[in-house]
């Protein structure tokens, strides 16, 4: 590890030490119900949210009732993923079969839903080339909602251990609503507009063809990246939209060692 590489790491651990307690603190009144500063706007939408699919928040569940609250909603994503994938191919291929060569294949299709509903998130294929329209929707939404409920159950485990001699774990759906509402989707946001006014795409655009110096061609993807890549580093998924993902760059000194 050279100087760099050790103030790059000494930077990060400071950063984490610094947000336990505020980042901590917030999560706490998250999910304990405790007031915090987005409850005005986020108060109505989840009651409407409980309203819609019969929830009671205050309906707590034991160990047994979040276990299986969190496996049926982890087989519900796969299967709806799955026969979401293989419609989106269909379409695609009848659509944009120029650009988008990968075809979803039951097999690919089960990978990938298995993949993400899992938090896995591992895509064996480059996003690019198939799924550019259909990944907002899809696979940033299975980013949301498996990272949502692996947050849960992690805010389950800590109450089994606060709480002591109780049975109650707290309730597996609201839990969930408010991970998407309270934690995922504003810091997600913040994120995707930084990563805009950054540069990152953040379109629906037609791929573009570039002319290179050489007289070739090459063909540039578009789409809407930075809604794609905040939740997916946010979550430390994998997948992506571009062929590289997320993979990092090898120095030459390493591929030489």
């Amino acid at each position: 590890m050279n100087a760099a590489d050790a103030l790059q790491a000494g930077a990060f651990v400071l950063v984490v030490a610094l947000l336990v307690k505020p980042v901590g603190a917030y999560l706490e009144g998250v999910f304990e119900r405790r007031h915090t500063f987005f409850d005005p706007l986020l108060l109505p939408v989840e009651r409407l949210i409980h309203r819609l699919v019969g929830i009671d928040p205050k309906r707590e569940m034991d160990w047994k009732r979040y276990s299986l609250a969190f496996g049926v909603f982890g087989i519900v994503n796969v299967v709806v993923l799955y026969f979401a994938l293989r419609c989106a191919g269909v379409v695609l291929r009848g659509s944009f079969r120029n650009v988008m060569t990968t075809p979803m294949t039951p097999d690919l299709a089960a990978n990938t839903a298995v993949s993400f509903a899992t938090t896995t998130t591992w895509q064996a294929y480059a996003g690019e080339t198939h799924d550019e329209l259909f990944q907002p929707a899809l696979l940033a939404g299975q980013n949301f909602l498996a990272g949502a409920a692996g947050l849960a159950v992690g805010i389950a485990f800590i109450r089994g251990y606060a709480r002591e001699k109780t049975a109650r774990l707290g309730n597996f759906w609201s839990d969930l609503i408010r991970a998407v509402l309270w934690v995922l989707l504003p810091v997600s946001l913040l994120g995707s507009v930084f990563l805009i006014a950054q540069g990152v795409p953040m379109n629906f655009l037609p791929y573009t063809i570039a002319h290179t110096i050489e007289g070739g061609t090459q063909t540039i993807a578009q789409g809407p990246v930075a809604a794609l890549e905040f939740i997916k580093n946010l979550g430390t998924n994998g997948g992506g939209f571009f062929n590289v993902n997320g993979c990092a760059s090898i120095r030459e000194s390493d591929a030489v060692n």
